[in-house]
């Protein structure tokens, strides 16, 4: 199973009224069902498949733009939601748009607001006009039909921006699931109505919960009207990673090759790899950042040190001794543990390294792809990240469905499912207290 060369070296974007020459999806190289791609948007070349660190508010915390372009970041997500809000979408098209503001010259896709219909579901109503949010700050309400999620987004100048679509908990069952992922189809119609700059595009968002039957419906319908690429939404919101994995890899086969596509709200390793093998080119989460708040560092040995734990109070290494970010190189884990808890400048030094680790896995899931070697990458990776232990039921199943053999013993019930599934939870819950909070 070698790395091929892409069918066709560039395709172009799907031509419509707008002009999108400044957008182009290229298919470098395919592996199975993994493929290796490069996004052209206006403001820089993106390497697909690739992982978005989420600054909500035009900022990272802690994390300067000049530090994100030293470790080769090519784009990051903020939050419609927010910068609308705090400090205000017209304030930021004044400052020149949210590139200009914060000191970022290469690609920005901004969310569209849909998340928050989840998280802040007890201030949110909604009905076929759009959503209102009622301010956890201000109390004041905001309404957010599609047409005014694409002014705001377009006056803060995103090369991608999102469609408002109806998002439902993952776990919601009943007709509910059916309406949301209709509604998200006529919500797109009108987001594209109100589009008037071609400088960025739209993104549509697949909906449809847990029911393959909806999410090749809108699949369909969605492909139909896509232009540039496509998102997969909906996840990551507690579900079982059975599930998961399954939606996202029926949604890849259901969708056209020269879309990229962007499963939102994905960050941890495990998932970035399988959903990459599977022919997802996109993802996003704030998992890295905030993590590293809590004093986590993300390692490919076991995933995850816990620098607080007092066992690290003499350890005059580096975070990770094969990592070559700059806080691997400066700083010993003493140091971090000594700080952890009082300055600001341990969470910062742990999460410099947590994104460049992030982007350093996708740059290697990539260079496997092109080599075709992804099987290979794939067992080398689960026997660091689970120590030579077992790995989960799901990640078997899911390298079974892309005829990928793993070596280690297929775990069901072990700790580690048990303390993923729980940490899956615990961070859900800490980005529905922050969104709130923030």
């Amino acid at each position: 199973m070698g790395g091929q060369m892409a069918p066709s070296a560039t395709t172009e974007l799907a031509a419509d009224s707008k002009d999108m020459s400044k957008f182009a999806f290229e298919l470098l190289a395919t592996s199975g069902r993994a493929r290796r791609g490069r996004l052209t948007t206006p403001h820089s070349i993106v390497e697909t498949p690739v992982f978005m660190p989420v600054g909500t508010q035009g900022t990272m915390k802690g994390i300067l733009p000049e530090q994100l372009i030293t470790m080769d970041c090519r784009i990051l997500l903020c939050n419609t939601y927010h910068l609308g809000h705090r400090p205000g979408h017209e304030i930021v098209r004044e400052a020149g748009g949210i590139h200009k503001m914060m000191n970022w010259p290469r690609s920005i896709l901004t969310d569209s607001g849909g998340f928050q219909m989840v998280s802040l579901s007890k201030l949110m109503t909604l009905d076929e006009d759009g959503v209102r949010f009622e301010s956890p700050h201000t109390k004041e309400i905001t309404n957010l039909p599609p047409e005014e999620c694409i002014r705001v987004q377009e006056n803060l100048g995103a090369d991608i921006m999102m469609q408002l679509d109806h998002v439902v908990h993952t776990l919601t069952t009943g007709n509910i699931v059916e309406e949301a992922m209709e509604r998200s189809i006529r919500w797109l119609d009108r987001c594209e109505e109100a589009h008037s700059k071609p400088e960025q595009t739209i993104f549509p968002i697949l909906q449809g919960g847990l029911n393959l039957e909806l999410r090749k419906k809108c699949a369909e319908e969605m492909a139909k009207r896509a232009k540039v690429g496509i998102a997969i939404g909906g996840l990551s919101g507690g579900e079982d990673k059975s599930s998961f994995w399954r939606v996202v890899a029926a949604c890849c086969d259901w969708l056209p090759p020269h879309l990229p596509r962007y499963v939102m709200g994905v960050g941890f390793a495990v998932d970035l790899v399988v959903c990459s093998l599977l022919g997802a080119d996109m993802f996003d989460c704030v998992f890295p950042t905030r993590t590293a708040r809590f004093g986590t560092a993300l390692v490919r040995r076991g995933g995850q040190l816990h620098l607080k734990q007092a066992k690290f109070a003499n350890d005059f290494g580096p975070i990770d001794d094969r990592c070559e970010c700059h806080s691997c190189k400066t700083y010993t884990r003493a140091y971090i543990y000594s700080n952890i808890a009082k300055e600001t400048v341990a969470c910062h030094i742990v999460s410099v390294h947590n994104l460049h680790h992030q982007l350093q896995l996708m740059k290697d899931v990539r260079q496997s792809i092109v080599d075709g070697k992804e099987e290979i990458f794939l067992n080398e990776f689960l026997h660091e990240y689970y120590e030579g232990g077992a790995v989960p039921g799901w990640v078997h199943d899911a390298a079974a469905h892309m005829g990928y053999t793993i070596k280690q013993e297929r775990g069901e019930m072990e700790e580690r499912k048990h303390k993923a599934k729980h940490e899956d939870v615990v961070e859900s819950k800490r980005e529905k207290k922050e969104e709130v909070t923030v």
